[in-house]
């Protein structure tokens, strides 16, 4: 039995105080600086940084990781990528569990199918670029592994989780060594060129006055949305935001079944399947939803649990410290020799997403143009977090359906970008076979985004 005072006791308390106290210091450090004030990097971010660049002081000084220390209980490094990855899975079931009110139109419709393919198209093309910079370095550098390039898309198209989810299975199943390190310094670089190219870009329109900055950038909240008619109390018996956690572990413990049922079945794909934990988390998230609205109709319950307001929250707050864990477990020394590869890969993951996004927006979104383009490359260089903070700097009530958008489009981002999470697990073994499929899925994409064009000019 171990004793209070031991830090095997203390050190997944100790990781905890890290990472939510280095994220206190970056806000606070955010606040104090001028530059930092008036930059859209979010605090996660930062808190992550500073994390990163105590442990490689520590390394460079003592020669020991600073996370595997007793401090941190002996594996805090690995601890780090372990609530990388759950955070991951725990923010997409809280995001799931919200609920949606009213009926959509049919061209709010469009918009929202619209904007999921256009996330899907974008993915490949990232990973079209990603894949053949690589398969061309893997020819210059030595050794280097050539199918590294397809870590892009999910570096900066779905952020800190799943680029470390692909860099492990490239790492454990394909030799890759560093293959978690480089997909989260690809996920943290995305986030720069999301906060700091936003930055840029908002600069340049507003001084050519093309772009008004919105003067209300806070989120503003009734009594009704944060305590609807008919939901239970926020304080009886049981705290509501006990239940609404609650009910996300559950989904949770339940996609885990899923996944465990799944690897006795398929055991040769056991780490694809746990790799894609969040998509199953969102699979039972939903069926749990199923059976709370078929309990409501049968009248079996009759007040709502889950609420909105809190569930943003929650699922906030998976996705924050998700990112700060995510970027303080960078080994910057697996990488030293990568480092020209990885710029390059930034520079054009940034670069294509912008001009992609400003040409999608132009065309299938001229009513609320600029508004869809800072969202979508906000959300496709980082996170949804960043696209909405993007998004709210010109649209601060969020009075366009830009934001709507983004929630809605991923049930046809699922659909449609399943495949491609599948051809990542095919990269390493026929990178050139990858290539061309992704091109092909590519042009099929782009096709059915721009199909009103395609098929009304043929109709001519």
């Amino acid at each position: 039995m171990s004793n209070f005072w031991e830090f095997n006791v203390w050190g997944c308390v100790v990781l905890a105080g890290a990472l939510l106290g280095s994220m206190l210091l970056g806000h606070a450090i955010k606040r104090m600086t001028p530059g930092l004030r008036e930059s859209l990097i979010p605090t996660s971010v930062i808190g992550g940084l500073i994390l990163l660049i105590v442990s490689e002081i520590y390394r460079a000084v003592t020669g020991a990781e600073l996370f595997d220390t007793e401090l941190f209980g002996g594996n805090g490094l690995e601890a780090l990528e372990i609530i990388t990855y759950h955070c991951l899975a725990l923010g997409f079931i809280a995001s799931t569990f919200k609920s949606s009110s009213g009926k959509l139109s049919k061209q709010r419709s469009t918009e929202i199918f619209n904007t999921g393919v256009t996330t899907v198209s974008t993915y490949l093309m990232q990973g079209i670029l990603g894949l053949v910079i690589t398969m061309i370095a893997a020819y210059v550098v030595s050794g280097f592994f050539a199918s590294a390039g397809i870590l892009l898309p999910f570096g900066y198209g779905q952020g800190t989780g799943q680029a470390m989810n692909y860099g492990t299975i490239y790492e454990t199943q394909f030799g890759f060594l560093g293959g978690k390190s480089f997909g989260l310094t690809i996920a943290a670089l995305g986030f720069l060129s999301a906060s700091l190219g936003g930055v840029i870009y908002l600069n340049v329109k507003r001084k050519r006055g093309t772009l008004k900055i919105s003067s209300e950038k806070r989120e503003k909240y009734t009594a009704e949305d944060i305590q609807k008619e008919n939901e239970i109390p926020m304080q009886e018996s049981i705290d509501k935001m006990t239940i609404q956690v609650g009910l996300v572990i559950f989904a949770y413990i339940l996609a885990y079944g899923i996944m465990y049922v799944l690897g006795l079945l398929l055991p040769g794909m056991k780490s694809v399947i746990y790799g894609f934990n969040f998509l199953i988390g969102v699979l039972a998230a939903t069926i749990v939803k199923g059976f709370i609205s078929g309990f409501k109709k049968t009248k079996m319950m009759h007040h709502e649990y889950v609420n909105n307001f809190l569930m943003t929250r929650v699922s906030n707050f998976f996705f924050d410290v998700m990112v700060v864990a995510g970027i303080a477990a960078i080994s910057l020394g697996l990488l030293e020799n990568y480092w020209g590869i990885i710029i390059i890969l930034a520079i054009a993951g940034m670069g294509s997403t912008f001009l992609y996004e400003r040409l999608v927006a132009k065309k299938l979104f001229p009513e609320y143009c600029e508004e869809q383009f800072l969202m979508m490359y906000g959300m496709l260089t980082g996170t949804a977090s960043t696209g909405t903070i993007l998004l709210r700097e010109i649209d601060g009530e969020f009075k366009t359906p830009a934001a709507d958008n983004m929630v809605y489009q991923n049930f046809p981002a699922i659909v449609f970008g399943f495949p491609m999470m599948l051809l990542a697990t095919m990269a390493p073994v026929k990178p050139l076979m990858t290539l061309l499929i992704l091109i092909g899925f590519f042009a099929v994409m782009n096709v059915i985004l721009f199909r009103s064009f395609i098929f009304k000019k043929k109709s001519k």
